[in-house]
């Protein structure tokens, strides 16, 4: 097959002029769904922009290669456009891009496509060829151009053997998040810089369709150095003992004679047990390292979230609140088996959590650290009560993953100086026991000051209770968005829980703020994914709309992932709206005689009508503030 017959002659316009990147995608799109290749060109470019919010795919000297592999491509396409004039589409060279092509792969069946789209990428590697594409007059001499430089392409590819005078033998892998462009781009810039210098060299190119020339183990052995230009994770182990260069696509394609000068002196890769190692991260902020490894563990605990929390919805579904309002959820056979297994999910959210983070800042030797502290959090444990106390929750689960990853760094670097011959137990002996052990003495040491925090908690709400109503509601409400099953929630709740126990109008008001603030968060997250689905990212937008489910059975934790992965602006503004929805509760002196439920319990809701406008008031109010105060997302 050849590139010509991916590129359908109506989708390349020549001698385009455009405005900024945004109209560049929008004609790019526009091509591809005039020649039949798209079903959806909402969602192709949304996959697009995700791809664009990793990195520019403009990769310098006037070339953008804008991509992506979507359910929404029917069949793989490429459409070609020249601007002569130039764009600005956020070339990391700071250039206008004057050539620009847009790839449509489509996801699931085979992937023989990609070789010949590959093929496309390594021929846009030669400088003069792109210049002669620009200045095509014609899209028939558009694509005899393409024709001919592919033919000489195929010619120079055919098999020769390495240079008898080559003095080093190196290898390289090469890999992208899509495995579409710059994957193969990286891989032949480093052949031709390979060639000049007379390096005997081979790369394998970890494409969407799987590696393509894979390395065998005797040439990784015979090799004098290995070059990983990879932006995504990738088997490090079989690099063990060698010298291993670490860079990204972006340093293959434009700087590949730094990474050949690199390899004289690179430092030996040693393997401590992890299956994966991420690309070289020195350019990054500590910041954007910590939201990643923060991501990381949100993503994994994301499907516990949503599952359990779906399956505890539907136990106050089939139960009935009249047989045992204490127990509600739990009354029937049926009802107890849904919030058994839902609340099992539940159970494994912050540990999973932890655990993740962990592992993405320590690979596999954090995970097990990771999942103990998570656990830890979970039951509260301290010095004194071992077996748990009060649980620090999420915040607690957040500081474990941390924690447990440097932790754990911290131990391999002093492990560096062991003898070499007790390599191998480091990551089944040495890292689990000590990490395990050092975890434990520092979660222990932090659930007791949240004890003392809940303990004093408590008693300024206790004095509150018979003072100004309103404040009381404000209060109670945000403590309940604050950290979601942790201290200041679990204290707001037990708050109204032993309120509720008075059997008094005041005591039911309390735990109707009580209940109303916990609502507020979940409603509020799924509204927002809805109304402003620029402030989160797909699989936010995605997950967002059950959080209305959680939100309506009491079931806050909904909003976790959301708020452990941009808290300083989503808790804020989940508080905001959850106080106003405790103040307008206890304004309207709602009642509640039940201490969970959500809608189920609606039937001994005092005022139930208004209770329903202070949480459509509250939810609003914290939509509103987190399309202020989230930024538009980065993927």
């Amino acid at each position: 097959m050849r590139i010509s017959e991916f590129i359908d002659p109506r989708g390349i316009k020549l001698q385009v002029a455009l405005a900024d990147q945004n109209e560049a995608i929008d004609k790019l799109v526009a091509l591809h769904e005039s020649v039949g290749n798209l079903n959806d060109a909402a969602k192709f470019k949304e996959a697009i922009l995700a791809r664009e919010a990793k990195g520019s795919t403009a990769i310098g000297n006037g070339i953008a290669v804008p991509h992506g592999k979507s359910a929404a491509v029917n069949k793989a396409g490429v459409v070609a456009m020249t601007c002569p004039s130039g764009v600005d589409y956020k070339a990391l060279d700071g250039k206008p891009s004057d050539l620009l092509f847009m790839i449509a792969a489509p996801e699931g069946g085979a992937d023989t496509h990609l070789e010949v789209l590959s093929k496309l990428m390594t021929i846009l590697m030669d400088k003069a060829f792109c210049e002669s594409l620009v200045q095509a007059k014609s899209v028939d001499e558009f694509l005899k151009l393409i024709d001919a430089k592919e033919a000489e392409k195929d010619a120079a590819s055919a098999p020769k053997a390495a240079p008898s005078n080559a003095s080093k033998k190196i290898v390289a892998v090469t890999a992208c998040p899509t495995g579409i462009a710059h994957t193969f781009m990286a891989a032949e810039s480093l052949e031709q810089k390979a060639k000049e210098l007379g390096v005997a060299f081979r790369v394998e190119k970890d494409g969407s369709g799987g590696a393509k020339d894979p390395l065998t183990a005797k040439e990784i052995e015979e090799a004098d150095a290995v070059i990983v230009a990879c932006d995504k994770n990738i088997d490090m182990s079989v690099f063990d003992g060698k010298k291993v260069v670490m860079a990204s696509t972006k340093d293959a394609i434009h700087a590949p004679e730094t990474l050949f000068a690199k390899a004289e002196t690179a430092a030996v890769y040693h393997h401590t047990g992890a299956v994966t190692k991420k690309s070289d991260s020195s350019n990054e902020s500590f910041g954007r390292q910590i939201y990643k490894h923060l991501m990381n563990g949100v993503s994994h605990m994301l499907p516990f979230v949503i599952g359990g929390g779906i399956l505890i919805a539907i136990a106050f579904l089939l139960d009935d609140y009249s047989i045992d309002p204490s127990n509600f959820g739990m009354n029937t056979p049926v009802a107890a088996w849904f919030k058994t297994v839902g609340g099992a999910a539940f159970g494994f959210m912050l540990p999973i959590l932890a655990g993740f983070i962990a592992q993405s800042i320590a690979d596999r030797p954090g995970l097990a650290v990771g999942f103990v502290g998570g656990y830890l959090a979970s039951t509260g444990a301290t010095f004194a009560a071992p077996g748990g106390d009060i649980p620090s929750a999420f915040l607690g689960a957040m500081v474990a993953g941390f924690a447990a990853g440097y932790i754990v760094l911290f131990m391999e670097r002093l492990c560096d100086k062991l003898p070499q011959a007790l390599e191998g137990i480091k990551p089944v002996l040495i890292y689990p026991l000590c990490g395990i052990a050092i975890i434990g003495v520092v979660m222990c040491a932090i659930n007791p000051i949240v004890g003392a925090l809940n303990t004093w908690i408590s008693g300024v709400l206790t004095g509150m209770s018979s003072g100004s109503i309103i404040v009381l509601g404000i209060l109670l409400g945000a403590m309940m968005a604050t950290d979601m099953g942790g201290p200041l929630n679990k204290a707001a709740y037990v708050f109204g829980t032993a309120a509720l126990a008075e059997q008094n109008e005041t005591g039911w008001m309390i735990m109707a703020a009580v209940m109303v603030g916990g609502m507020v968060p979940p409603i509020a997250i799924a509204l927002a994914t809805l109304i402003f689905p620029k402030k989160f990212t797909e699989a936010e937008r995605k997950s967002g709309p059950v959080n209305f489910i959680m939100g309506f059975c009491f079931i806050t934790e909904g909003a976790i992932p959301f708020a452990a992965a941009d808290p300083l602006h989503v808790i804020p503004s989940l508080m905001v709206g959850s106080g106003v929805a405790g103040a307008l509760s206890m304004a309207f002196k709602c009642t509640l005689m039940a201490p969970h439920g959500g809608i189920f319990v609606f039937p001994v809701v005092g005022n139930w009508a208004l209770y329903l406008v202070a949480l459509a008031v509250g939810s609003v109010v914290s939509c509103l503030l987190l399309g202020v105060l989230k930024k538009t997302v980065e993927e």
